[in-house]
């Protein structure tokens, strides 16, 4: 593969201007599909083989024309002090709004809250609810416009009105802090490389790989069901994976370059061993995003197939656009060890016999290996230790900032009707095998009633053929809580006594409901992912080092650095420490997908840091180097590039913490915890200690194995071979000279 590498390298220098027409045209391809596609939307929710998803099926079939997956509003109304919203004012005020309402083009139904029960007890609050024929991703602007339009009209008559639901869910934003993250990234850059130049190829590039990626999600977006959300974490991990894998060849070129090879030659060198682990690299990111299928939630899929498709375009563009960019850059960047001008360049020469502080810490870890490795594993013990509180759920209105609408609909419907009215189940009661339907409907309402944490159970609503009704159930706790998730369990086991009695099937839906499956389906899908793809990352990663022990560690530590990140995640999130200086309005269960995601991304880039370390050991090693000194040589020439890289993506993933969408803010802060946790406690002090304490051993090999496996070549031994094949023929030529 090296050779394979080399050769891209240089050929990508020489045609440098074929290479950057092609990155270029292939932008502007994506971009213009994206600007002719239609916008993201909300990716449709389904979790097949759930019970609730069963359910929701099943009215679809039995309901025709009600379409049960469109979307919904409320409108919530409360009166001003002293008033009450039955007062004829107030009233007359309501009943034009829902006037109003009626008359939209994808309106199909708007309940009146004085004819079905829409007034809370003490009269001061009031809500009507909004049913449209399409789904939320699929409603018209217009519609959305004419559903803030007509509660602004409302306003005016004294009256507050806010709107719940998802007819207005819209595209997460993700603030300046973004920007910010960016720009942390540029100064890392620019101390790391020691040029303004240099520094601006990796972000140059990256942001080439993102807009390509993103543009061609946006394209697909109404095509393949894609949500607004999956841009945003294939920008995410895109831009973070794009600037990191771009920074390790530019680094690589530039020590080429101080070893006195030309510039074509270093360019194909760089390629060809730092090329060498960022496709390695890369791998173990995409493994770990595209096995988010086996937990066959399709927007789980779609978002991890979304993301590895980035990935995979910012390993390409590492491996061609960057020494393409090189060639054009020319004496502007500078052999490592040499600044430019601007930064102090000409005081390098005076300091370069001086340690770098990657060889001082590595020196320092050699010498008390025992002592850094259980001062690690302890530290991120203890940061663990919150995870095993762990509570999961997914996100709904009141998670949302208290800024929005959606959240304030949301507490005043807690306000007058009780907390669990947020969150209705829908009990679906199939009653098509039994002998007497009525019958059925009446004994399923009963013994619902009869459990515990129900404030309300609503007649049952039959379909025109008799055979399927609907329950609609209000719990007694909100929709997130554990009584809930309670309930639903309750009402699930006493449908299997009314099936033994009415021969009636009883099925649960409803948001909340669905919410409770997928975070089920996910708890149970955690365990056979993490084998699927440790076990294929580590099998990557034995082919990599030729070695069983490094990859356990590699295992074992990213293990360790997960659950540290998750014990995190739970502290502020859950917990609500720190939650004022992390823009935590409202703490509660943790996203449900979120171990999953942060397992298979965390485990990806882990592995980035391990590859790029660790290969620069074995390079050391199987050059000659004793165990120990081949681990302060490998840290002298990767800590300092390691480091950086880490920083730079602590700081794009911290840019997403001021993000609109709670998803997103919670990933983006697992993420960024993780990525600390990984790279400066497990890679920069657990892995150093644990091949000090191995020695030789850490690269034991069956020999059986190693004559099994193929020689992928990441070291670039392949490389060193054509340097002493070059040094014979120059010795052959003088001798011919001779």
């Amino acid at each position: 593969m090296a050779t394979f590498l080399y050769r891209l390298g240089r050929f990508s220098f020489r045609k440098r201007h074929f290479v950057a027409l092609f990155w270029v045209a292939l932008l502007a391809l994506a971009g213009a599909g994206a600007a002719g596609a239609p916008a993201a939307g909300n990716s449709s929710f389904s979790i097949p083989g759930t019970e609730a998803q069963k359910a929701f099926d099943l009215l679809d079939e039995r309901f025709p024309g009600t379409r049960a997956d469109g979307a919904t509003a409320r409108v919530v109304f409360k009166a001003p002090d002293g008033q009450k919203m039955t007062d004829p004012g107030n009233k007359a005020a309501v009943q034009e709004t829902v006037e109003e309402l009626s008359g939209g083009s994808e309106v199909v139904q708007v309940s009146d809250p004085y004819q079905g029960g829409g007034v809370s007890r003490d009269g001061s609050i009031a809500y009507a609810s909004v049913t449209y024929e399409v789904s939320g991703m699929e409603l018209e602007e217009s519609s959305r416009e004419a559903l803030k339009a007509a509660a602004e009209d409302a306003r005016e008559s004294g009256l507050t009105v806010e709107i719940g639901g998802d007819a207005l869910q819209a595209v997460p934003e993700t603030g300046s802090a973004e920007i910010i993250g960016i720009g942390v990234a540029a100064v890392v850059l620019v101390i790391t490389l020691g040029s303004l130049l240099a520094a601006g190829l990796p972000l140059l590039t990256a942001i080439v790989g993102v807009g390509i990626g993103v543009a061609s999600i946006t394209a697909l977006a109404s095509t393949l069901d894609l949500g607004s959300t999956t841009s945003i974490l294939a920008s995410m991990i895109g831009l973070a994976v794009g600037i990191d894998y771009a920074l390790f060849v530019v680094s690589r070129y530039r020590a080429e370059l101080a070893e006195g090879r030309t510039r074509e030659e270093a360019a194909g060198r760089a390629v060809g061993t730092a090329g060498s682990a960022v496709v390695f690299a890369g791998l173990t990111v995409v493994i770990a995003l595209v096995g988010l299928s086996v937990v066959n939630i399709p927007m789980l899929t779609k978002m991890g197939i979304a993301a590895a498709g980035t990935v995979a375009v910012a390993v390409l563009i590492a491996l061609t656009l960057i020494p393409a960019l090189l060639g054009y850059a020319g004496r502007r960047v500078r052999p490592a060890g040499e600044k430019s001008k601007l930064l102090g360049g000409g005081r390098a020469k005076d300091r370069a016999e001086r340690p770098n502080m990657g060889t001082r810490w590595a020196s320092f870890v050699v010498r008390r290996p025992l002592a850094v490795l259980l001062l690690g594993v302890v530290g991120l013990g203890a940061a663990a230790v919150p995870a095993g509180s762990l509570e999961l759920g997914l996100p709904d209105d009141g998670s949302q900032p208290t800024s929005t609408t959606q959240r304030r609909a949301y507490d005043l419907l807690s306000e007058g009707f009780g907390p669990g009215f947020n969150g209705p189940l829908v009990v679906v009661v199939d009653a098509e095998g039994s002998d007497d339907p009525q019958a059925a409907f009446k004994q399923a309402g009963d013994e619902i009633k009869a459990l515990d944490n129900v404030v309300n159970v609503a007649p049952a609503a039959p379909n025109k053929a008799g055979d399927t009704a609907t329950i609609a159930v209000i719990p007694d706790a909100k929709p997130s809580s554990a009584a809930t998730e309670d309930l639903v369990h309750d009402i699930r086991a006493a449908g299997a006594d009314i099936k033994d009695g009415t021969g009636a099937d009883v099925l649960v839906t409803g948001a909340t409901a669905m919410n409770i499956d997928v975070s089920q389906k996910l708890n149970d899908a955690l365990v056979p992912y993490l084998v699927l793809v440790v076990g294929l990352a580590f099998l990557l990663l034995i082919v990599v080092f030729r070695s069983i022990l490094v990859p356990l560690k590699a295992a074992l530590g990213f293990l360790l650095s997960v659950l540290a990140a998750l014990g995190a995640v739970v502290a502020v999130y859950q917990w609500g420490w720190l939650s004022g200086l992390m823009g935590v309005e409202e703490t509660g269960p943790i996203m449900s997908m979120m171990p999953i995601f942060m397992v298979g991304v965390v485990f990806g880039l882990a592995m980035d840091y391990e590859v790029f370390l660790v290969t620069r050991i074995r390079e050391a090693h199987v050059h000659g180097e004793k165990p120990a000194q081949a681990v302060v040589t490998g840290f002298r020439y990767s800590a300092r590039v390691v480091t950086a890289a880490a920083i730079i993506m602590i700081a794009v993933f911290s840019g997403f913490i001021g993000s609109s969408d709670s998803m997103v803010k919670m990933i983006g802060f697992g993420l960024a915890t993780a990525v600390l946790f990984d790279a400066f406690v497990v890679r920069m002090a657990i892995v150093p200690a644990v091949l000090a304490l191995l020695g030789a051993k850490a690269w034991w090999l069956p020999k059986w194995l190693d004559r099994a496996l193929p020689n992928v070549d990441v070291e670039g031994e392949s490389l060193a071979a054509l340097d002493r094949a070059a040094d014979k023929d120059d010795e052959d030529k003088e001798l011919v000279r001779a």
